[in-house]
C-alpha cells in the first residue's frame, strides 16, 4: 500500500505523502481521477469507474470503493 501512497501523493501534487484520512480538495479533478484509475489498474489489476472516484471525499473513500470492488 506504501506505492499507492506515494504514486497517489505524486497526482494530487502533495509535498508530504498522504495517507487514508487525506481529504481531496481543488486538486481532486478530472485529470487526477483519470490518473488514480491508472494506478489502481496497475497496482491492483482493477478497474474504478471515474464517476464512482469522483464522488470520494477523502483518500479513505478511495481505498473503500477500492475494497468494494476488490471481490
Amino acid at each position: 500500500m506504501t506505492d499507492f501512497y506515494e504514486e497517489l501523493t505524486e497526482i494530487l501534487e502533495q509535498e508530504d505523502v498522504v495517507d487514508a484520512s487525506y481529504t481531496l480538495g481543488e486538486e481532486w479533478d478530472s485529470l487526477a481521477i483519470v490518473s488514480t484509475i491508472a494506478l489502481i489498474d496497475e497496482l491492483h489489476g482493477i478497474f474504478l469507474e471515474g464517476q464512482d472516484l469522483a464522488k470520494c471525499k477523502s483518500v479513505q473513500d478511495i481505498l473503500d470503493l477500492l475494497k468494494q470492488n476488490s471481490v
